[in-house]
């Protein structure tokens, strides 16, 4: 029988006793419990869910995204973290404090966002609001297309917002830079088309047979009534006034630093994406070592493929024999589906916990893929571009495959709905120099899982990695040393035989979007020298599958966060974390 002077307390997962006296001043770990817990289910409201798996019930509308709401946003996180300042860390238990660490790192991302009210360029050169609410499938239930149905009825007023927002960094020179915006108009078009060929009713033209037939139809019907009365008639406002009003009068300047407090709004994004206290000169200076390192790679692997003319012969060779590239994009969607079974076949000797869900691999949607990267992973499928196939070079296949689908980004992702219990805040959150950083750790993990079977094959997997140490040299060249365009793409060009395409979206996608891609190398950097240390420290001792497991079993988390769990697992002798 229940103890009558205790209080029982249920918080995030916690089970708590407390006597009635204690429940008046509850633990540190209860305390900080509350906190997310509400923060989270607020957040949940705030930001509108849409149908992703892990995530809980949709919504049947968009965020509101004005810049009232922003602000109130803002003023709610400040709160939040004033409360988190005054819970003391050092009394909290060892997972509550890994908790504590994610939270805030979360919240002041997301504060940082709208202190320089990032929400006035909502879009950036691959990336935009008035794509990323497509299904790239259709959904389960009856239930799911209403509230499908209920989200389009309500793109007017998301796009209102959206347009208001631009207006205001117009206003103040807060824009994307041009260059970057070139062409960008042309992903709206399919979408002011008033029918069935609109991609937001893709997801009617399968519907699961659990959904009677004429209840599908019904569904099919009211779709094609909403798309072409509310959804297309938007778009096509929205079309209008980006040529019209804002295309032709965003920035030509490239530079964050040219932004209004631009420098402060850099270092913000630096310590964002990187959760890292670096400055700019000091991640320019690691890229340029790393440059340094890998040329010597390539060199050498150069070597190895018989190769006998200099380093931008061989580029020129790499480039242009028709050997290195796909004819169909079937050619290059099998190439890469190979890559990814391969991969499959080594799991159980690379990685201890391993998740049941699956991914598929499917072709960039056409109207996304002229400006897209060359892929891009996802837990329910990994996309493969197959757009200008004489500019998606095959050696690149096996590091791109390994980075985003398996054993990287879909496969991170199975893991971490199937991980641990964790309270749901930690499930949501995504810092990049965790998630890229593991990304390209998986590139390199593909020489010891036997991934790549010719020189050309690493070639590509070396080609990859100086494309990421190029990125920090880039991003801080742009953003704070005051490179041009030009020099930064002649830069990637000398240095990696990416296509011309390639080096023209990946410089323009640097240059729209500051920061983020230095999160990339500086988080592979890190996770390869814990597996240094751990090998070093622990001799034969030494398990991958043990140390993989440790990486990702903690799940999103800030870099120094994973560097103390790290440091733990060699001290605790490389044991397992589950």
């Amino acid at each position: 029988m229940p103890d009558a002077s205790c209080l029982h307390i249920a918080i995030a997962g916690l089970s708590l006793c407390a006597s009635a006296t204690q429940a008046q001043a509850p633990t540190p770990d209860a305390r900080l419990a509350a906190l997310y817990t509400e923060e989270w289910g607020w957040r949940l409201r705030e930001m509108a869910r849409t149908d992703q798996p892990g995530e809980g019930a949709a919504t049947d509308h968009f965020p509101k995204v004005d810049a009232a709401s922003q602000q109130a946003r803002l003023a709610y996180w400040t709160r939040t973290l004033a409360s988190l300042d005054g819970i003391p860390f050092d009394s909290l238990s060892a997972e509550m404090k890994v908790n504590a660490q994610v939270f805030r790192a979360t919240i002041t991302a997301l504060a940082a966002d709208i202190q320089y009210r990032t929400y006035e360029a909502p879009f950036n050169s691959d990336t935009f609001f008035w794509t990323e609410f497509t299904p790239r499938q259709g959904f389960t239930t009856a239930l799911a297309y209403r509230t499908y149905l209920g989200r389009l009825r309500d793109v007017p007023r998301y796009f209102d917002e959206q347009v208001a927002n631009l207006r205001a960094g117009l206003a103040r020179g807060y824009t994307i830079p041009r260059v970057s915006t070139v062409g960008r108009d042309k992903t709206i078009e399919p979408y002011v088309q008033p029918n069935t060929t609109n991609p937001l009713y893709a997801a009617f033209t399968r519907m699961p047979a659990n959904i009677p037939a004429a209840e599908q139809s019904a569904l099919r019907a009211e779709a094609s009534a909403v798309i072409r009365e509310v959804v297309a008639p938007a778009y096509g406002r929205l079309l209008a006034m980006m040529r019209a009003e804002y295309l032709p009068k965003t920035r030509t300047t490239i530079a964050a630093a040219d932004l209004p407090d631009g420098n402060a709004f850099y270092q913000a994004m630096i310590e964002k994406f990187t959760t890292l206290r670096l400055t700019a000169r000091q991640i320019h200076d690691i890229g340029l070592t790393e440059v340094a390192r890998i040329e010597a790679e390539m060199e050498a692997t150069k070597e190895r493929a018989g190769f006998k003319g200099t380093m931008a012969e061989f580029f020129t060779f790499l480039r242009t024999d028709p050997q290195f590239y796909a004819k169909t994009p079937r050619e290059l969607l099998s190439y890469s589906a190979y890559i990814s079974k391969k991969a499959d076949g080594k799991l159980s000797q690379t990685i201890g916990f391993l998740p049941r869900y699956r991914h598929g691999i499917l072709p960039v949607p056409d109207n996304l893929a002229p400006i897209y990267t060359g892929g891009r992973g996802g837990l329910e499928s990994c996309l493969m571009n197959t757009y200008n196939l004489p500019a998606r070079p095959l050696y690149t296949i096996p590091p791109l495959t390994l980075h985003e689908c398996t054993p990287g980004h879909s496969f991170q992702a199975a893991l971490a709905l199937e991980g641990p219990e964790r309270p749901p805040f930690r499930r949501g959150a995504g810092f990049s120099g965790y998630t890229e950083g593991w990304g390209l750790y998986t590139e390199w993990l593909g020489t010891v899982m036997g991934i790549y079977e010719t020189p050309y094959e690493d070639f590509g997997r070396l080609t990859y990695e100086m494309w990421r140490a190029c990125r920090l040299v880039i991003d801080t060249g742009i953003h704070q040393f005051g490179w041009s365009r030009e020099r930064a793409m002649e830069y990637l060009r000398v240095r990696a035989p990416l296509s011309e395409h390639e080096i023209t979206t990946e410089v323009e996608r640097y240059i729209a979007w500051p920061a983020q891609a230095l999160a990339y190398k500086l988080g592979e950097i890190q996770i390869r020298r814990h597996r240094r240390e751990a090998e070093e420290r622990l001799g034969a001792k030494f398990d991958q599958r043990k140390f993989h497991d440790a990486i990702l079993a903690i799940g999103a988390v800030p870099l120094p966060v994973l560097e103390e769990r790290m440091a733990r697992f060699i001290a605790e002798g490389g044991a397992s974390p589950r």
